[in-house]
């Protein structure tokens, strides 16, 4: 009798058991999860950010390099000659007739103004390609505003001088600012989701 009794005794205890099992698996699977699904922009984000970070070292070498042939008294148009001969560049194209006009250019050029738009220019870059690498949403900004103010000047020497170089330029722009406000529409359309995400999640601290 008493096995009877202690067998009555176990089937009800795992009779209880199964519901409630059941009832916790169903809970866990149900909870909502702590993060929202939103994309990963990492990689462009931090690819842009290596492309205005060299801008800005290209600016400080260049200006460098202004300096140093303005203190030696170096002939612009001279050197520039030099150069479309040793790069093989047809000086009678109007981009060569540009080059070289800019290099006449830059013999009466102050040294102060040279170093302080070279500066100025690479600290920009610095700091944006800074706030791109870190995911920030003021370089994201600064990138898509900076980006379109160059657009129309880009255009403009485009249809005054057309040319592969030109295009190319024009091309990378428009790309980047593309990206980055598709970025910036991505975040902002995904961020109430992620509030509501976190703010209904049972494990939020």
């Amino acid at each position: 009798m008493s096995n009877a009794g202690s067998g009555l005794v176990i089937y009800a205890e795992q009779d209880g058991a199964s519901p409630q099992g059941t009832m916790n698996t169903s809970t866990l699977s149900a909870a909502p999860p702590r993060f929202a699904r939103r994309h990963s922009h990492r990689a462009g984000l931090r690819t842009v950010a290596l492309l205005e970070a060299l801008k800005g070292v290209l600016a400080l070498f260049a200006g460098y390099l202004l300096i140093s042939m303005i203190r030696r008294d170096v002939d612009f148009e001279r050197a520039a000659q030099k150069l479309l001969y040793l790069l093989h560049i047809d000086p009678e194209l109007r981009l060569s007739h540009d080059f070289l006009r800019l290099a006449n250019r830059l013999s009466d050029v102050h040294i102060a103004w040279i170093v302080a738009i070279a500066l100025a220019y690479a600290v920009l870059r610095f700091a944006e390609g800074y706030g791109l690498w870190r995911q920030r949403a003021w370089a994201e900004w600064l990138a898509i505003i900076s980006g379109c103010l160059y657009l129309p000047l880009e255009i403009y020497k485009l249809v005054r001088h057309p040319s592969l170089f030109h295009w190319a330029i024009l091309g990378i722009n428009v790309l980047v600012v593309l990206y980055i406000g598709w970025v910036r529409w991505d975040e902002i359309t995904s961020a109430p989701a992620m509030r509501t995400a976190g703010s209904s999640s049972p494990y939020r601290m």
